[in-house]
């Protein structure tokens, strides 16, 4: 398989899989919501973190696909700025901490090197990166405030839905090797 084409497939991987999240969040966890667009746990987080760590470059292109796609048909159909701001908000987070961790824990493509601790270590540092990002928009752009209490269930709710959904792919993962 060419480049392209394992890219592409990794891309539509990360469509797939961060659509079958938000089905599956809606789901279990629509009683969690704290208000609407955060959950006090939210698996998206997690495919969000997982397929960037997996597929690099390609997760995030689809991950932006997929963001832009749900934000503009799902999530806000009645507000365009928001939506085409909320993909770019929900791509930006986790490729940062694949950057980051390619540079500090130097990570390599085969995630080998990617320990439980370290693993710990990007869901943390994402689950705060995500949620800072989306309240300064809604800070500097909507205009809201006291955003304290959302920011916390944000925080919670990636925190939640990226440990469930990282540590559910490692059990998967190291259950079935190939031998």
């Amino acid at each position: 398989m060419n480049q392209f084409k394992l890219h592409l497939a990794m891309a539509a991987a990360t469509v797939i899989l961060f659509f079958a999240a938000i089905a599956v969040n809606t789901m279990l966890f629509q009683p969690l919501e704290y208000m609407a667009g955060i959950n006090w746990i939210y698996l998206p987080a997690g495919v969000r973190l997982l397929c960037t760590l997996l597929f690099a470059e390609a997760g995030a292109v689809g991950l932006l696909a997929a963001s832009w796609l749900s934000c503009f048909f799902y999530f806000f159909p009645d507000d365009p700025v928001r939506a085409f701001a909320g993909g770019i908000l929900s791509t930006a987070a986790p490729y940062g901490v694949y950057v980051a961790a390619r540079r500090v824990y130097g990570l390599r493509a085969s995630l080998a090197n990617l320990s439980p601790a370290r693993l710990l270590q990007c869901a943390l540092m994402f689950s705060i990166a995500s949620p800072l990002l989306h309240h300064l928009w809604f800070a500097f752009y909507e205009h809201k405030t006291n955003l304290g209490a959302s920011f916390v269930a944000m925080v919670t709710g990636d925190l939640s839905g990226t440990l469930i959904v990282l540590y559910g792919a490692r059990w998967l993962l190291l259950r079935y090797r190939p031998a």
